[in-house]
């Protein structure tokens, strides 16, 4: 098991006792099996993004709580390392470059997608705005019912509390993305 599944599996157990919810409660919340609440709570899970982000919004907490690396010092994360959340739904990869203060709350994360099954987002938490600049490839990304069509070097700033979509036109797709709860 690689280090991912620890730092989910605490920070899970962390927040769903400080949100004073059971494992059964927290499931029906976020729509997913208690079976895999436990499995998360256990390290021996291998969730989806959209399996976090369900979780992370029914426990009204930021996404990167479950990934965050909390160690001190340096941290040096290269261009090779696939050790990001993967979509269970299409060929898409979240990796958390940083995590926000929790009085800041805003993340930054590495988007790495191919063509295929566009990533169809359901509304993060109440003022989420997400910050999105085009490295490589091409894409289709915003809002879902109004997306823009970005090449490398392009920003967009869309609301992240409504559906928005993430679809790589082309291989090798990669954008930064930042997260941030207003």
């Amino acid at each position: 098991m690689d280090a991912l599944g620890p730092r989910i599996a605490v920070a899970l157990r962390r927040e769903r006792e400080r949100a004073g919810l059971g494992a059964s409660e927290l499931a029906r919340r976020a729509g997913v099996s208690k079976a895999t609440v436990s499995q998360l709570e256990s390290g021996s899970g291998n969730p989806s993004v959209e399996t976090l982000w369900a979780i992370a919004t029914a426990l009204d907490v930021p996404f990167s709580v479950f990934v965050e690396d909390r160690r001190e010092g340096p941290q040096l994360i290269r261009a090779t390392d696939r050790s990001g959340i993967r979509s269970a739904e299409s060929p898409y990869e979240a990796l958390l470059l940083a995590a926000g203060a929790p009085q800041a709350r805003s993340d930054l994360y590495l988007l790495r997608a191919e063509p295929g099954e566009p990533r169809r987002s359901l509304p993060h938490l109440a003022g989420t705005v997400e910050h999105v600049v085009l490295v490589t490839g091409r894409a289709i990304v915003g809002p879902l019912d109004e997306p823009y069509e970005l090449t490398p070097g392009d920003y967009l700033r869309y609301a992240g509390d409504a559906p928005h979509v993430f679809e790589a036109l082309e291989p090798d797709t990669a954008a930064v993305l930042v997260s941030e709860v207003r």
